[in-house]
């Protein structure tokens, strides 16, 4: 609206029976004040005026990778012998798990061997 010609905000301002412009620079309200207080941080390390060089408190110096504090999961040494009956242990190798029911085996037809 604010860039029509006067002619057509009057014409606009007749048609809506009443003033278009008036309300404008109103339109939002959550404006902030022009004149901000001084904010209220709490002191820490960088407010000391002498022994405040950067790399005493630049954070990406002083983060280190994650320490491992305890394994997920317990291993056996290689060759050991699992609890104490002295028996060696065999392990079975597990099929993978496949969703749904198992598939039936698919035969050839025997009239027509050749499809």
């Amino acid at each position: 609206m604010a860039t029509a010609t006067r002619l057509i905000q009057r014409f606009r301002n007749f048609l809506a029976g009443r003033d278009l412009q008036a309300k404008l620079p109103l339109r939002y309200t959550e404006i902030s004040k022009r004149t901000q207080p001084p904010p209220r941080l709490p002191v820490g390390p960088s407010h000391k005026l002498a022994s405040n060089y950067y790399c005493g408190r630049d954070g990406r110096r002083e983060a280190f990778p994650p320490v491992v504090v305890a394994a997920a999961q317990k291993t056996l040494a290689a060759g050991a012998q699992a609890g104490g009956s002295g028996s060696a242990v065999t392990t079975a190798e597990k099929k993978p798990v496949t969703p749904g029911p198992p598939l039936k085996k698919w035969e050839i037809s025997k009239d027509q061997p050749y499809l």
